[in-house]
């Protein structure tokens, strides 16, 4: 059953149970070893607190003791993409609308102060007052897959550049005769020589070492990890390749989206795209919606810093790639130009529409309802 970790003088007066009222919404504080959870009733009284831990048993023990004060039809989690996640996903498994709170109301913050019971009450009442819109993400299928290896290609990228660069800051101290053996190769060239000295290095015999010889050993290792990190991210393009050709052919049909772009886009959108609603909503999400500025008699709207970062960068190299290749898109632009928009303005509409198109393709990507 569930266990508490807050002292039950400070739970006693939430947790007093009260006959069912109907609907109830949840609230859950998460954190890595335990959640604290509270049931609200829709006029915002608070009818119970507890603490669960976070484990699957908890998760079942968390939702049928909401389930005793009411119907739970709604759930405010805070962190559904970290400590929340694997909660968020059984509570949608359960048919509860899960809708992520990332921030708490800092004013009842400061009025009331801070515990987890208070924050479990203050995510329920963020869904209660509409705060909380976000639909969490469902985290159950290819594009969760998708997340994973791209945690690990981008991890792998940057070890690999640490690792090219360390081994040409070493050649940069090394010994004369060392420097002018290596000088003039390319990248791939040079790794696979000093991937050479590690396999030497297995041979010689122990004894006072040189510095020429650490020099060698290290460039050896150096070079010898670039390529096991250039093996991984080739394999893990291959797999994010083979993901998209299977889940989302159509984004690949498109001009500009390559799997990198795609990947990146399915990412943003999540396993359950119908949680954003509209096109609004998705460009919203990949920071392309326009954001008024005007003033007076000028009318301006600028672009929008905030959304998904990674998914506006994709969005970013589609239109590039466009303005490169596509006749259509290019006179698009020559247009605009002479209507006297400037060049920001012209990639700002140009994203906007390229969103649009992106949004559609993965609304048919979506299994109908008899499915």
């Amino acid at each position: 059953m569930s266990t508490s970790a807050v002292p039950r003088t400070s739970l006693a007066p939430q947790t007093r149970r009260l006959r069912p009222v109907g609907e109830v919404v949840l609230g859950v504080d998460t954190h890595r070893d335990a959640h604290v959870a509270a049931v609200l009733a829709v006029t915002g009284a608070v009818l119970a607190t507890d603490e669960f831990p976070a484990t699957a048993a908890g998760y079942r023990d968390l939702l049928m003791w909401a389930r005793k004060s009411g119907v739970v039809r709604r759930a405010g989690v805070e962190g559904t993409g970290s400590y929340g996640a694997s909660l968020s996903r059984y509570l949608l498994t359960q048919g509860v609308d899960v809708l992520d709170v990332n921030r708490m109301d800092r004013a009842d913050r400061r009025r009331r102060g801070k515990s987890d019971p208070l924050d479990a009450q203050n995510a329920a009442r963020a869904v209660l007052s509409g705060r909380a819109r976000a639909r969490a993400k469902a985290g159950d299928g290819p594009v969760q897959i998708a997340r994973m290896y791209k945690l690990t290609k981008v991890s792998a990228v940057k070890a690999r550049t640490q690792a090219i660069n360390q081994l040409k800051a070493v050649l940069i101290t090394a010994d004369p005769a060392l420097r002018e053996e290596l000088a003039g190769l390319g990248n791939v060239e040079l790794f696979r020589t000093c991937a050479g000295f590690a396999d030497l290095s297995s041979h010689e015999e122990v004894g006072e070492e040189t510095v020429l010889q650490a020099t060698r050993i290290t460039l050896g290792l150096l070079a010898y990890r670039i390529g096991q990190l250039s093996e991984q991210i080739r394999e893990v393009d291959a797999r994010l390749a083979r993901l998209v050709e299977s889940h989302a052919p159509q984004l690949l049909e498109v001009v500009g989206i390559g799997p990198d772009t795609a990947v990146a886009l399915l990412i943003a959108v999540g396993d359950n795209p119908e949680r954003l609603g509209s096109e609004a909503s998705f460009a919203a999400l990949c920071g392309v919606s326009p954001v008024e500025r005007s003033s007076g008699s000028r009318q301006f709207r600028r672009l929008n810093r905030g959304g998904d970062r990674q998914a506006n960068a994709a969005l970013h190299r589609i239109v590039f790639t466009r303005l490169r290749v596509d006749p259509r898109t290019h006179d698009y632009y020559e247009r605009r130009i002479k209507e006297g928009k400037t060049r920001r303005e012209i990639i700002r509409c140009l994203k906007r529409y390229a969103a649009r198109e992106v949004f559609h393709l993965v609304m048919q990507l979506q299994p109908g309802p008899s499915s």
